[in-house]
């Protein structure tokens, strides 16, 4: 059973945070800022 060995969570625990912040990247630099650009521009076009 590999629960029982002694790395095993900290595998687990590494994996998962390396996960999060390799998403939490790649929202920040790439999806988020075009959805805020879509935003800004769509309450420009409103505006005028």
């Amino acid at each position: 059973m590999p629960q029982l060995a002694p790395f095993y969570y900290m595998n687990e625990i590494v994996f998962s945070f390396g996960l999060i912040v390799l998403i939490l990247y790649i929202l920040s630099k790439y999806i988020l800022p075009r959805i805020v650009r879509l935003f800004v521009s769509r309450t420009y076009i409103n505006k005028i």
